[in-house]
């Protein structure tokens, strides 16, 4: 009984800081590219921790029903990134961009609710073929490496220069997690993840890494506020974007629950209840994540990495992990001393994840024989939609916005050539 209340507490832990690790990063992100204020961040970072947590709950809980982490969506990353350089380069105000964002995080919410609670997404399933869903994790996949490298070697904001110091301890902490999930015995291999965490948070603190520090407040208890941003907004643009970007999310909740199901091995009968509930659960969160200025929350397809290197299966855990995330964020002094987990240390955990990913991005692909036509439809969605990464964003300044925001996506446009080629032409 003992052994198993420890390896609950254990599991619970290490989900918590799964949790937490992927919450950690792209509001920092958000803050720079915004240019945020400090205590902006730090704000911005408690009410992540909220809606993540309120939201991977109710995912395990309704929705899903599976051990999936929610968190701020690196595809949702993509388009404010997007918006913030439209509106720097012709000159409207970030602040006026963030309020249009939560207008289009309410958009998505309200067709992914109608999807799933019509159970209409049935009638799209045949478009996310083994070869789309493969292909959107392998593009997700890639688009995101480049985030977590550039915090790994410690790059911030406008600078450019990496500290190396930095990136070897985060080589060290992500050849530490991949070294224990595959070498490792009983528990070193359960909790690779947490113990290549902690190991590069002590590492970075004998070193003299400092993490950056927040702001403070003596407040016992601070309730995250809502439309920090300030009240939505919509227009033409943000509309037809956010319409086109919910075949992503549906895409990336289908991935998930797929790439976790392949993890867990559970029966495929319920996928298409389970789908139906993930999506109508996920305008939900939307709508969550609208209401408390954050970015856009979706279930996690790295959480199937994430099971898959730590064997960590039980629902139990993730559920009480999941309500501890939100219980500390609005507790500030935790919020403070988590948010100084290092960003590198948690970029080079999440990285060691991702090798995973790709891994199930090829099984997902490997599905289906691989035959000309096949092979064709995927090297044109993998040369155009990575191509399209690497593009200078002077390329897209003379498009009217609404074909700024779909052509300098890369994870958007790919997942769309996919499925049209896969419809298009058929065997």
């Amino acid at each position: 009984m003992n052994t198993h209340r420890w390896d609950t507490s254990f599991s619970t832990f290490q989900w918590f800081i799964f949790l937490l690790a992927n919450s950690v990063a792209l509001p920092i992100v958000i803050g720079n590219v915004f240019h945020l204020s400090i205590e902006e961040v730090s704000t911005l970072m408690q009410r992540t921790f909220f809606v993540v947590g309120i939201s991977s709950f109710i995912q395990g809980w309704l929705g899903h029903r599976y051990p999936i982490a929610d968190g701020p969506a690196g595809s949702w990353v993509s388009v404010f990134v997007i918006l913030a350089d439209v509106a720097i380069h012709q000159g409207q105000s970030t602040g006026e961009t963030l309020q249009i964002l939560e207008g289009g995080l309410l958009i998505s919410g309200l067709l992914l609710f109608i999807l799933g609670i019509t159970g209409l997404i049935h009638r799209l399933l045949f478009l996310f073929t083994p070869l789309v869903t493969g292909s959107f994790l392998l593009i997700l996949a890639i688009q995101l490496s480049g985030v977590f490298l550039e915090g790994m070697m410690g790059i911030q904001g406008e600078s450019a220069r990496p500290d190396y110091g930095i990136a070897m301890i985060s080589l060290v902490v992500f050849f530490l997690v991949i070294f224990l999930s595959i070498k490792g015995k009983g528990w070193f291999k359960s909790y690779a993840v947490l113990i290549g965490i902690l190991f590069g948070w002590l590492l970075y603190t004998f070193l003299g890494k400092h993490s950056a520090s927040l702001s403070s407040t003596n407040a016992l208890i601070k309730l995250p506020e809502i439309f920090v941003w300030g009240v939505p907004q919509l227009n033409a643009g943000i509309i037809i974007t956010s319409t086109l970007f919910t075949f992503i999310l549906i895409s990336n909740t289908i991935a998930a629950v797929t790439a976790v199901n392949q993890v867990v091995s559970e029966s495929e009968g319920l996928q298409k209840q389970t789908l139906n509930r993930g999506s109508w659960v996920g305008g939900i969160s939307h709508f969550i994540s609208s209401l408390f200025s954050t970015i856009g929350v979706v279930p996690l397809p790295v959480s199937a990495g994430f099971i898959q290197l730590t064997k960590q299966k039980r629902l139990l855990p993730f559920l009480i992990a999941s309500l501890a995330l939100s219980g500390i964020a609005i507790i500030p002094a935790i919020v403070h001393f988590l948010a100084m987990l290092p960003g590198p240390v948690a970029s080079a955990a999440l990285l060691a994840s991702f090798v995973q990913m790709i891994g199930i991005a090829f099984q997902s692909i490997l599905r289906e024989k691989l035959d000309q036509r096949r092979l064709t439809i995927l090297g044109i969605t993998l040369l155009i939609g990575i191509g399209l990464m690497f593009l200078p964003p002077a390329v897209y300044q003379e498009m009217p916005s609404l074909l700024q925001y779909v052509f300098s996506n890369g994870l958007l446009v790919g997942t769309m050539i996919v499925i049209l080629l896969e419809q298009l032409w058929k065997e």
